[in-house]
């Protein structure tokens, strides 16, 4: 395993332990990621426990069909945007059996970056069935690779720290 992905792997596997703790189930939405949360969390054997289902709305218009974001808001924010993120952890916890969600939307580059989203700004959002919904916005340093690797990284310790609540 990659350095990195290593670091990850053991960040899977203390979230793991911790939903499995509270007997909680973990469901995910990734746009920037493309399912690497998804895909480091299943690598922890026996995650079908504590993992239910991921989805990967990399379009505004899966987004919508999956998870319910409003057109508007996809209009008025875009789709890197706390709202946006927002309404996709929520939407995850709608259409999943999951307790908490991460959701995770960014500009991870080289290109599509803004003045006002400039490349490696990426926004999350983590929301649990008690009512608890918080959300945050970084930018990360780094090549799109990078970009990524921080983005799954931030995700998960989001969901370990409600978890430790």
């Amino acid at each position: 395993m990659h350095d990195m992905n290593d670091a990850l792997y053991q960040l899977a596997k203390e979230t793991g332990l911790a939903l499995k703790a509270r007997g909680w189930m973990l469901a995910t939405a990734e746009s920037c990621t493309g399912g690497w949360v998804g895909e480091i969390v299943t690598a922890v054997p026996g995650s079908s426990a504590w993992y239910d289902r991921g989805f990967i709305t990399y379009t505004n218009v899966s987004k919508q069909e999956m998870l319910g974001v409003q057109a508007q808001t996809l209009q008025q924010s875009g789709a890197v945007s706390e709202e946006t993120v927002r309404e996709m952890a929520s939407g995850t916890l709608l259409h999943s059996q999951a307790n908490i969600t991460l959701a995770i939307s960014g500009v991870a580059g080289p290109g599509g970056g803004s003045p006002g989203k400039p490349v490696g700004t990426v926004c999350f959002a983590w929301a649990v069935r008690n009512g608890v919904l918080k959300s945050e916005r970084y930018i990360f340093d780094g090549d799109r690779y990078s970009v990524r690797h921080q983005a799954v990284e931030h995700g998960l310790r989001g969901v370990l720290a409600l978890l430790q609540l």
